[in-house]
């Protein structure tokens, strides 16, 4: 029997995909660098006053993350604090990543791209296969990473909250309504965010495949902390 299906052949990067791995957004003595494979999660803590650089090595690829207290994972980060706080919908310079409390967790003090998401959610295999077919459930999405970092801390379903989809470009039209479309990344782009407390960071490395957000071609990260 043949079977036809729409996804794409390649489960990591194309083969000669530009990569730009940059450097730290800012300054200081680096204490963390790590590479995140394609598809793939990764969790770290973020000592108080230090600051995480994330690289968008390929371009458009969005990093959705998840932050906690810590020291106390009952305080977790809270997208609608953070927009009613800030009054904006969208993350830039300057805004303060809040928890469900309304306290600061970290704060983006630097962003190389024009605008970042808090809204989209994150995507599992349930939701892909509404949106790309059944054939696709096979396919771990960001929930799945999510859930597979959390453990390592203890956490679990309950726990995963609202996420930030780090250059991902989900506009707000003018009727309200949402859009998931192509990137303003590229090769090498940045944010950075400072933490406030120290707090863990989980962050999957989006495994989809099937949206041309990403053009069909997951690509790494680059994760670094530097100290002041």
């Amino acid at each position: 029997m043949t079977i036809s299906t729409t996804v794409p052949p390649r489960p990591v990067y194309a083969e000669g995909s530009p990569l730009d791995w940059s450097e730290p957004l800012v300054g200081g003595t680096i204490v963390l660098d790590e590479r995140v494979e394609p598809r793939a999660p990764w969790s770290g803590i973020v000592r108080a006053g230090d600051a995480l650089t994330i690289v968008d090595v390929g371009g458009n690829q969005s990093a959705d993350c998840l932050i906690y207290d810590a020291h106390d994972t009952d305080v977790r980060y809270s997208a609608s604090d953070t927009l009613a706080w800030q009054g904006n919908a969208y993350l830039r310079t300057g805004s303060v990543l809040r928890s469900n409390q309304g306290t600061p967790l970290m704060t983006v003090v630097d962003n190389e791209i024009d605008r970042q998401d808090t809204i989209g959610g994150a995507c599992s295999k349930e939701s892909n296969t509404l949106r790309y077919g059944h054939h696709t459930l096979y396919q771990h999405g960001c929930r799945e990473n999510f859930l597979a970092e959390a453990a390592r801390y203890g956490l679990g379903a309950r726990d995963l909250v609202s996420n930030i989809n780090w250059f991902m470009n989900v506009p707000v039209e003018p009727d309200g309504s949402l859009g998931i479309v192509d990137g303003m990344s590229a090769p090498g782009k940045r944010v950075a965010i400072r933490a406030e407390r120290d707090v863990l960071v989980i962050v999957s490395n989006c495994p989809q495949m099937n949206n041309p957000c990403n053009d069909f071609n997951c690509t790494p990260l680059r994760m670094i902390v530097t100290r002041p």
